[in-house]
């Protein structure tokens, strides 16, 4: 079973910022709600950038200025253009899509009804319970309507403060008494608040009403935050087999490091977003071929989706579901695989 890192602190509490997005491999959201600021860093602190380095930083943060500004405005179809052409390197063909981004373009313009309820990681729930069983269900510590003083001091040392309508809204918090209801009240009002619709555009999670809740935080036997397996489901081949490439990203609060396998766990020579392949590939996670069964399971009639799982000390544990990883604007290394996956896409409509 799981540890669950109570009464002693294992490390000082951190954010998560790694739900839907980046990357469509390991990692995902497009356009997170809230970035980490690194202006603080010791390094930043004794660098002093000079004149030219500082007249082009101050040039592109006056862009993205400008941008967040003008995004507000823009159709949905041409904001998603626009964003893939500063991602990608091209405009996107939204009408014959031929890409992997592409079809994820079509998706966040096209959702269909299911998606919403599938997206909303409460509601998703019961389409777990029913597919695979509850077992696989992170245990839920609470779902206040409001959130109050007195559910801050019923919540244990250890927990994970969520919200179920959007990605990176995850804050961890592995020592209650290094951290407060005053702070963790702001950043729940801050993420309630959020339409994550705006941020890219992915009409799904329009519908869906934002709700805090809290669950059981999930460690290893050596009382890490486990790495999570972001399964891409492509149906299956002629042969009847699974087409899967699971993504998954190690050590993500220490030295980070992103690989991507085929579903017989051959580690294949995809870039991870930002994050360097491991030296050594990681092994297959204990009970590989039961993972793939449930993720199968869990695909089964939708069509692409990117199966999220974690895997502490054997045990498996339903993260979420993701129909439009990467908000359609994720760029591949190399760019072939976007093609090639594009094809993956198109072989199951």
């Amino acid at each position: 079973m799981p540890n669950v890192a109570e009464p002693a602190a294992q490390r000082a509490s951190s954010i998560e910022q790694a739900g839907c997005d980046a990357a469509s491999l390991a990692l995902s959201c497009a356009a997170l709600p809230a970035r980490a600021d690194r202006t603080g860093s010791p390094a930043a602190a004794f660098h002093k950038p000079t004149a030219p380095l500082h007249a082009h930083s101050a040039l592109r943060a006056a862009a993205r200025g400008a941008w967040r500004g003008a995004k507000r405005f823009i159709p949905d179809a041409l904001f998603l253009a626009l964003s893939h052409w500063r991602h990608v390197g091209r405009l996107p063909n939204l009408a014959s899509p031929q890409t992997f981004n592409e079809f994820i373009l079509h998706r966040c313009l096209h959702p269909e009804p299911q998606w919403s309820r599938l997206a909303d990681k409460l509601a998703v729930r019961e389409f777990v319970k029913e597919r695979i069983g509850e077992e696989y269900l992170i245990p839920l510590i609470a779902v206040p309507e409001v959130f109050t003083q007195a559910v801050f001091d019923s919540l244990p040392n250890a927990f994970v403060m969520k919200t179920n309508h959007g990605c990176a809204y995850v804050k961890i918090v592995e020592d209650k008494r290094r951290t407060s209801f005053e702070e963790l009240n702001r950043l729940a009002g801050r993420w309630l608040a959020e339409d994550f619709y705006r941020a890219s555009r992915e009409r799904h999670y329009r519908p869906i009403k934002p709700q805090l809740y809290f669950e059981q935080l999930l460690l290893d036997e050596a009382g890490h935050i486990p790495a999570d397996l972001k399964m891409n489901m492509f149906g299956k081949d002629a042969q009847g087999r699974p087409i899967i490439y699971a993504g998954i990203v190690s050590d993500r609060f220490g030295t980070p490091h992103g690989d991507v396998f085929d579903v017989r766990w051959n580690r294949v020579d995809i870039a991870v977003g930002h994050y360097p392949q491991s030296q050594v590939p990681p092994p297959a996670p204990p009970h590989w071929d039961e993972i793939v069964r449930l993720a199968t399971r869990l695909a089964d009639g939708l069509g692409y989706v990117r199966v999220d799982l974690y895997v502490p000390n054997g045990k498996v544990y339903f993260g979420e579901l993701t129909f439009t990883p990467g908000a359609g604007v994720f760029p591949f290394h190399p760019d072939r695989i976007d093609y090639e996956w594009g094809q993956l896409f198109k072989n199951m409509l």
